[in-house]
Protein backbone atom coordinates (compact mmCIF):
# COMPACT_ATOMS: atom_id res chain seq x y z
CA UNK A 1 0.00 0.00 0.00
CA UNK A 2 0.87 3.56 -0.82
CA UNK A 3 2.61 5.31 2.42
CA UNK A 4 2.45 9.22 3.59
CA UNK A 5 4.64 10.95 5.88
CA UNK A 6 2.54 12.12 8.44
CA UNK A 7 4.14 15.74 8.90
CA UNK A 8 7.74 17.05 7.69
CA UNK A 9 8.90 14.65 10.79
CA UNK A 10 6.80 12.36 11.24
CA UNK A 11 6.52 8.56 10.43
CA UNK A 12 5.61 6.99 7.55
CA UNK A 13 2.21 5.28 7.53
CA UNK A 14 -0.10 3.09 5.25
CA UNK A 15 -2.32 6.11 3.19
CA UNK A 16 -5.02 3.53 4.61
CA UNK A 17 -4.40 2.86 8.31
CA UNK A 18 -7.00 1.66 11.07
CA UNK A 19 -9.08 3.24 13.90
CA UNK A 20 -9.64 1.62 16.50
CA UNK A 21 -12.81 3.05 18.22
CA UNK A 22 -14.96 -0.24 16.89
CA UNK A 23 -12.61 -2.52 18.09
CA UNK A 24 -14.11 -1.55 21.42
CA UNK A 25 -17.37 -1.75 20.86
CA UNK A 26 -18.25 1.48 20.00
CA UNK A 27 -20.49 0.50 16.91
CA UNK A 28 -22.23 -2.59 18.09
CA UNK A 29 -21.10 -5.62 19.99
CA UNK A 30 -17.33 -7.50 19.24
CA UNK A 31 -15.26 -9.94 20.69
CA UNK A 32 -11.12 -9.98 21.41
CA UNK A 33 -11.34 -12.95 19.15
CA UNK A 34 -13.24 -10.99 16.43
CA UNK A 35 -11.17 -7.91 17.11
CA UNK A 36 -7.66 -10.49 16.49
CA UNK A 37 -9.14 -11.41 12.98
CA UNK A 38 -9.50 -7.46 11.99
CA UNK A 39 -6.12 -6.58 13.39
CA UNK A 40 -4.52 -9.19 11.81
CA UNK A 41 -5.97 -8.73 8.65
CA UNK A 42 -5.37 -5.30 8.45
CA UNK A 43 -2.10 -6.33 8.68
CA UNK A 44 -2.19 -8.32 5.52
CA UNK A 45 -3.48 -6.09 3.95
CA UNK A 46 -0.50 -3.06 4.60
CA UNK A 47 -1.73 -1.25 7.07
CA UNK A 48 0.99 -0.01 9.45
CA UNK A 49 -0.20 2.60 11.27
CA UNK A 50 -3.16 2.08 14.72
CA UNK A 51 -4.76 4.82 15.73
CA UNK A 52 -6.14 4.25 19.83
CA UNK A 53 -7.41 6.55 22.37
CA UNK A 54 -8.03 5.90 26.16
CA UNK A 55 -11.52 6.34 26.07
CA UNK A 56 -12.20 3.91 23.13
CA UNK A 57 -14.05 1.15 25.65
CA UNK A 58 -12.10 2.94 28.68
CA UNK A 59 -8.92 1.23 27.56
CA UNK A 60 -10.19 -1.77 26.27
CA UNK A 61 -9.42 -0.80 22.87
CA UNK A 62 -5.70 -0.04 23.80
CA UNK A 63 -5.40 -3.23 25.93
CA UNK A 64 -6.59 -5.28 22.83
CA UNK A 65 -4.37 -3.64 20.61
CA UNK A 66 -1.49 -4.31 23.04
CA UNK A 67 -2.05 -7.53 23.03
CA UNK A 68 -1.43 -8.29 19.46
CA UNK A 69 1.21 -6.23 19.04
CA UNK A 70 2.39 -8.70 21.68
CA UNK A 71 1.97 -11.51 19.80
CA UNK A 72 2.98 -10.47 16.66
CA UNK A 73 6.07 -8.12 17.17
CA UNK A 74 5.57 -5.63 14.63
CA UNK A 75 7.32 -2.81 13.44
CA UNK A 76 4.56 -0.54 12.87
CA UNK A 77 3.00 2.89 14.42
CA UNK A 78 1.13 3.37 17.27
CA UNK A 79 -0.94 6.55 17.89
CA UNK A 80 -3.27 7.15 21.02
CA UNK A 81 -5.08 10.27 22.28
CA UNK A 82 -6.07 11.80 25.86
CA UNK A 83 -7.56 14.34 27.52
CA UNK A 84 -11.50 13.37 28.22
CA UNK A 85 -12.38 11.95 31.63
CA UNK A 86 -15.26 9.60 32.67
CA UNK A 87 -16.24 9.61 36.23
CA UNK A 88 -17.93 6.15 35.95
CA UNK A 89 -20.10 7.28 39.45
CA UNK A 90 -22.15 9.75 37.80
CA UNK A 91 -21.31 8.99 34.17
CA UNK A 92 -19.94 12.52 33.58
CA UNK A 93 -17.50 13.40 30.90
CA UNK A 94 -15.43 16.47 31.17
CA UNK A 95 -11.89 17.86 29.36
CA UNK A 96 -8.84 17.70 31.79
CA UNK A 97 -5.70 19.12 29.09
CA UNK A 98 -3.75 19.66 32.80
CA UNK A 99 -0.48 18.31 32.84
CA UNK A 100 -0.52 16.57 35.27
CA UNK A 101 -3.57 13.98 34.34
CA UNK A 102 -1.97 13.95 30.92
CA UNK A 103 1.22 12.63 32.37
CA UNK A 104 -0.66 10.00 34.03
CA UNK A 105 -2.65 9.19 31.01
CA UNK A 106 -0.21 8.63 28.70
CA UNK A 107 1.86 6.33 31.31
CA UNK A 108 -1.20 4.19 31.64
CA UNK A 109 -1.54 4.45 27.62
CA UNK A 110 1.94 3.20 27.31
CA UNK A 111 1.33 0.57 30.40
CA UNK A 112 -2.07 -0.94 28.18
CA UNK A 113 -0.09 -0.63 24.93
CA UNK A 114 2.95 -2.56 26.46
CA UNK A 115 5.00 -0.13 24.48
CA UNK A 116 7.93 1.81 25.73
CA UNK A 117 6.87 5.15 23.45
CA UNK A 118 3.56 5.93 21.82
CA UNK A 119 4.85 7.13 18.42
CA UNK A 120 1.98 10.26 18.12
CA UNK A 121 0.35 11.41 21.01
CA UNK A 122 -3.10 13.60 20.37
CA UNK A 123 -4.97 16.10 22.68
CA UNK A 124 -8.31 14.18 22.03
CA UNK A 125 -10.06 17.57 23.20
CA UNK A 126 -9.53 20.99 23.81
CA UNK A 127 -10.26 22.35 27.34
CA UNK A 128 -10.98 25.83 26.18
CA UNK A 129 -9.94 27.19 30.06
CA UNK A 130 -6.57 26.17 29.71
CA UNK A 131 -4.28 27.73 26.90
CA UNK A 132 -2.93 25.41 24.31
CA UNK A 133 0.38 26.93 24.81
CA UNK A 134 0.63 25.02 27.76
CA UNK A 135 -0.96 21.89 26.79
CA UNK A 136 1.45 21.57 24.24
CA UNK A 137 4.24 22.89 26.46
CA UNK A 138 3.31 19.93 28.75
CA UNK A 139 3.63 17.26 26.18
CA UNK A 140 6.54 18.76 24.75
CA UNK A 141 7.97 17.77 28.15
CA UNK A 142 7.13 14.43 27.71
CA UNK A 143 8.29 13.91 24.16
CA UNK A 144 11.53 14.90 25.16
CA UNK A 145 11.31 12.16 28.10
CA UNK A 146 11.13 9.77 25.32
CA UNK A 147 7.49 8.56 26.09
CA UNK A 148 5.55 9.75 23.00
CA UNK A 149 7.66 10.52 19.50
CA UNK A 150 5.17 13.25 18.08
CA UNK A 151 2.26 15.50 19.34
CA UNK A 152 -0.55 15.56 17.47
CA UNK A 153 -4.31 17.89 18.57
CA UNK A 154 -7.94 16.28 17.49
CA UNK A 155 -10.83 18.69 16.89
CA UNK A 156 -8.97 22.35 16.28
CA UNK A 157 -9.36 25.07 14.54
CA UNK A 158 -6.64 26.71 12.16
CA UNK A 159 -6.27 29.32 14.61
CA UNK A 160 -5.77 27.18 17.67
CA UNK A 161 -3.44 24.86 15.35
CA UNK A 162 -0.91 28.05 14.16
CA UNK A 163 -0.99 28.98 18.16
CA UNK A 164 -0.12 25.23 19.36
CA UNK A 165 2.90 24.87 16.28
CA UNK A 166 4.21 28.16 17.38
CA UNK A 167 5.18 26.15 21.21
CA UNK A 168 6.23 23.11 19.87
CA UNK A 169 5.68 21.23 16.36
CA UNK A 170 2.82 19.73 16.06
CA UNK A 171 3.40 16.32 13.39
CA UNK A 172 -0.56 15.45 12.85
CA UNK A 173 -3.94 16.83 13.52
CA UNK A 174 -7.28 14.76 13.37
CA UNK A 175 -10.77 15.90 12.11
CA UNK A 176 -13.54 14.17 10.65
CA UNK A 177 -13.68 14.26 7.00
CA UNK A 178 -15.63 12.99 4.18
CA UNK A 179 -18.06 13.05 1.70
CA UNK A 180 -20.73 14.68 4.38
CA UNK A 181 -18.50 16.22 6.25
CA UNK A 182 -16.39 18.85 4.10
CA UNK A 183 -15.79 21.72 6.56
CA UNK A 184 -11.67 20.73 6.37
CA UNK A 185 -11.86 21.91 3.20
CA UNK A 186 -12.26 24.99 4.10
CA UNK A 187 -9.25 25.87 5.62
CA UNK A 188 -7.71 23.56 8.01
CA UNK A 189 -6.64 21.35 5.23
CA UNK A 190 -4.43 23.96 3.52
CA UNK A 191 -3.32 25.00 6.89
CA UNK A 192 -2.10 21.66 8.09
CA UNK A 193 -0.31 21.61 4.39
CA UNK A 194 1.15 24.90 4.70
CA UNK A 195 2.77 24.05 8.00
CA UNK A 196 4.27 20.78 7.06
CA UNK A 197 1.25 18.83 9.19
CA UNK A 198 -0.24 15.75 8.63
CA UNK A 199 -4.02 16.21 8.03
CA UNK A 200 -5.57 12.31 10.01
CA UNK A 201 -9.10 11.64 8.65
CA UNK A 202 -11.60 9.96 10.64
CA UNK A 203 -15.37 8.67 10.26
CA UNK A 204 -14.27 9.08 6.22
CA UNK A 205 -17.19 6.90 5.48
CA UNK A 206 -19.23 9.35 7.97
CA UNK A 207 -19.92 6.05 10.35
CA UNK A 208 -21.52 3.91 7.30
CA UNK A 209 -23.67 6.49 5.74
CA UNK A 210 -21.26 6.21 2.69
CA UNK A 211 -20.75 2.34 2.29
CA UNK A 212 -22.61 -0.09 0.27
CA UNK A 213 -24.70 -1.40 3.60
CA UNK A 214 -26.58 1.77 5.30
CA UNK A 215 -26.88 1.21 8.52
CA UNK A 216 -30.20 0.14 10.53
CA UNK A 217 -30.85 2.15 13.40
CA UNK A 218 -33.31 -0.61 14.29
CA UNK A 219 -30.38 -3.32 14.81
CA UNK A 220 -28.12 -0.85 16.99
CA UNK A 221 -27.48 -1.71 19.83
CA UNK A 222 -28.36 1.24 23.24
CA UNK A 223 -24.41 1.26 23.11
CA UNK A 224 -24.08 2.26 19.46
CA UNK A 225 -22.37 5.41 19.43
CA UNK A 226 -24.87 6.66 16.60
CA UNK A 227 -27.75 6.39 18.94
CA UNK A 228 -27.23 9.71 19.87
CA UNK A 229 -25.93 11.22 17.08
CA UNK A 230 -28.47 13.89 15.40
CA UNK A 231 -27.33 12.66 12.02
CA UNK A 232 -28.76 9.15 12.79
CA UNK A 233 -32.31 10.48 14.51
CA UNK A 234 -34.79 8.65 12.78
CA UNK A 235 -36.00 11.72 10.45
CA UNK A 236 -32.72 12.91 9.82
CA UNK A 237 -31.02 9.44 9.03
CA UNK A 238 -33.99 8.44 6.48
CA UNK A 239 -33.27 11.91 4.40
CA UNK A 240 -29.88 11.37 4.73
CA UNK A 241 -30.02 7.38 3.56
CA UNK A 242 -32.51 8.54 0.63
CA UNK A 243 -29.83 11.21 -0.53
CA UNK A 244 -26.84 8.69 -0.44
CA UNK A 245 -28.61 6.42 -2.91
CA UNK A 246 -27.18 8.64 -5.73
CA UNK A 247 -24.01 8.02 -4.56
CA UNK A 248 -24.36 4.60 -4.11
CA UNK A 249 -25.69 4.59 -8.10
CA UNK A 250 -22.45 6.57 -9.15
CA UNK A 251 -20.26 4.12 -7.67
CA UNK A 252 -21.81 1.33 -9.37
CA UNK A 253 -21.30 3.25 -12.48
CA UNK A 254 -17.61 3.99 -11.73
CA UNK A 255 -17.66 0.13 -11.08
CA UNK A 256 -16.00 0.67 -7.99
CA UNK A 257 -17.72 -0.11 -4.07
CA UNK A 258 -18.68 3.32 -2.34
CA UNK A 259 -16.50 3.00 0.55
CA UNK A 260 -13.60 2.71 -2.04
CA UNK A 261 -14.93 5.60 -3.79
CA UNK A 262 -15.01 7.82 -0.41
CA UNK A 263 -11.74 6.78 0.56
CA UNK A 264 -10.05 7.66 -2.62
CA UNK A 265 -12.03 11.03 -2.98
CA UNK A 266 -9.98 11.79 0.36
CA UNK A 267 -7.08 11.06 -0.38
CA UNK A 268 -7.45 12.85 -3.65
CA UNK A 269 -7.30 16.21 -1.98
CA UNK A 270 -4.11 16.38 -0.58
CA UNK A 271 -0.74 13.98 -0.11
CA UNK A 272 -0.42 14.96 3.18
CA UNK A 273 -3.85 13.13 3.84
CA UNK A 274 -3.87 9.71 5.66
CA UNK A 275 -7.48 8.03 6.20
CA UNK A 276 -8.20 6.10 9.49
CA UNK A 277 -11.84 4.40 8.75
CA UNK A 278 -12.85 2.49 11.80
CA UNK A 279 -15.39 -1.15 11.46
CA UNK A 280 -15.71 -4.54 12.94
CA UNK A 281 -15.19 -6.40 9.65
CA UNK A 282 -12.06 -7.23 7.58
CA UNK A 283 -14.49 -7.11 4.59
CA UNK A 284 -15.30 -3.44 5.33
CA UNK A 285 -11.83 -2.87 5.57
CA UNK A 286 -10.59 -4.32 2.59
CA UNK A 287 -13.64 -2.16 0.61
CA UNK A 288 -11.52 0.60 2.26
CA UNK A 289 -7.92 0.03 1.63
CA UNK A 290 -8.83 -0.64 -2.31
CA UNK A 291 -9.87 3.36 -2.02
CA UNK A 292 -5.80 3.52 -1.66
CA UNK A 293 -5.21 2.46 -4.75
CA UNK A 294 -8.01 4.17 -7.11
CA UNK A 295 -6.87 7.37 -8.46
CA UNK A 296 -9.91 9.90 -8.83
CA UNK A 297 -8.94 12.95 -11.20
CA UNK A 298 -10.23 16.50 -10.12
CA UNK A 299 -13.21 15.65 -12.66
CA UNK A 300 -14.15 12.73 -11.02
CA UNK A 301 -13.98 14.37 -7.37
CA UNK A 302 -16.42 16.85 -8.76
CA UNK A 303 -18.91 14.80 -10.41
CA UNK A 304 -18.96 13.02 -6.84
CA UNK A 305 -19.56 16.22 -5.23
CA UNK A 306 -22.18 17.14 -7.22
CA UNK A 307 -24.36 13.71 -6.53
CA UNK A 308 -25.13 14.72 -3.13
CA UNK A 309 -28.24 17.38 -2.74
CA UNK A 310 -27.99 20.94 -1.03
CA UNK A 311 -28.64 20.39 2.58
CA UNK A 312 -27.03 17.43 2.62
CA UNK A 313 -26.44 16.20 5.34
CA UNK A 314 -28.96 16.93 7.74
CA UNK A 315 -28.24 16.36 11.17
CA UNK A 316 -25.34 17.88 13.35
CA UNK A 317 -21.55 16.21 13.32
CA UNK A 318 -22.02 15.52 17.55
CA UNK A 319 -24.59 16.07 20.17
CA UNK A 320 -24.37 18.24 22.63
CA UNK A 321 -22.20 15.32 24.91
CA UNK A 322 -20.44 14.14 22.36
CA UNK A 323 -18.89 17.19 20.71
CA UNK A 324 -17.41 18.30 24.40
CA UNK A 325 -14.41 20.12 23.64
CA UNK A 326 -14.96 20.47 19.48
CA UNK A 327 -13.83 23.58 18.16
CA UNK A 328 -15.93 23.93 15.40
CA UNK A 329 -14.27 24.38 11.47
CA UNK A 330 -14.81 27.99 10.10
Amino acid sequence: MEERRLGTLGPRVSSVSLGCMSIAGAYGPTTEEEAMRLLERAVDLGVTHFDTADIYGMGISEEILGRFLKQRRLRVSIASKGGIRYMRATGERFIDNSPGYLATAIDNSLRRLGVDRIDIYYIHRLDPQRPIEEVVGALGRLKRAGKIGAIGLSEVSAQTLRRAHREDRITAVQSEYSLCTRLPEREILDTTEELGIGFVAFAPLSRGLLTATPPDVDSMTPRDFRRKNPRFSLENLSRNLEAAVRFRDLCQDMGHDPASVSIAYILAQGRHIVAIPGTRSPENLEASIKGASLRLSQADCERIVEVFPEGFPWGSRYSKTQGLGVEELA
